[in-house]
């Protein structure tokens, strides 16, 4: 079976059982964590997968990696995983799981990139008028990257808008050169 299908359907039982035991928020926590420990420390997904590796010891590994206090229904999650073999799907039930909560409590990802740090004040009001755009809640992060030079890209869902010094100067050069 595809691996896809099966960290889905995973996926939503992770969430149904959440939901329903009123856990949903922190089994949310966990699982960015995890996705995210996957991506930052690459050596843990060929740990994982390692069968000389005892249950027991991955079973540690990857409630350290679901943060400092993970969930119980999180621990008895990953307990399944591994005694169902299924390890190697880890890393895409996690992200499912967080795509699926995501859509559930109707959660959009925002990130507001400027050349300098801008103002508490400015960041909620752009975080406001994404929430206003999506009429949902927006997880939103903000990136400093000095290379615009002058004003911000924001993005969230597919929409991205570029209103960067540097995308403008890379236009009107662009238009020199035809």
């Amino acid at each position: 079976m595809d691996l896809g299908v099966v960290s889905v359907r995973y996926a939503r039982a992770l969430l149904k059982s959440a939901v329903a035991m009123k856990l949903d928020t922190q089994v949310y926590a966990d699982m960015q964590m995890l996705a995210a420990s996957y991506i930052n420390v690459p050596q843990l997904r060929f740990t994982i997968d390692n069968p000389m590796l005892a249950k027991e010891q991955k079973q540690s590994l990857l409630e350290i990696a679901c943060g400092k206090k993970p969930a119980e229904l999180s621990k008895r999650f990953i307990a399944l995983v591994l005694e169902e073999g299924r390890e190697n799907a880890l890393q895409l039930m996690a992200n499912s799981f967080v795509t699926l909560y995501r859509q559930q409590k109707n959660i959009t990802r925002g990130r507001l990139i400027t050349a300098t740090v801008v103002s508490p004040e400015t960041e909620a009001k752009m975080k406001q008028m994404v929430e206003t755009k999506t009429q949902g809640t927006v997880e939103f992060e903000t990136e400093i990257n000095p290379d615009l030079i002058g004003g911000f890209i924001l993005e969230y869902d597919t929409y991205r808008m570029d209103s960067s010094v540097k995308s403008k100067l890379n236009a009107i050069l662009s238009r020199l050169k035809k």
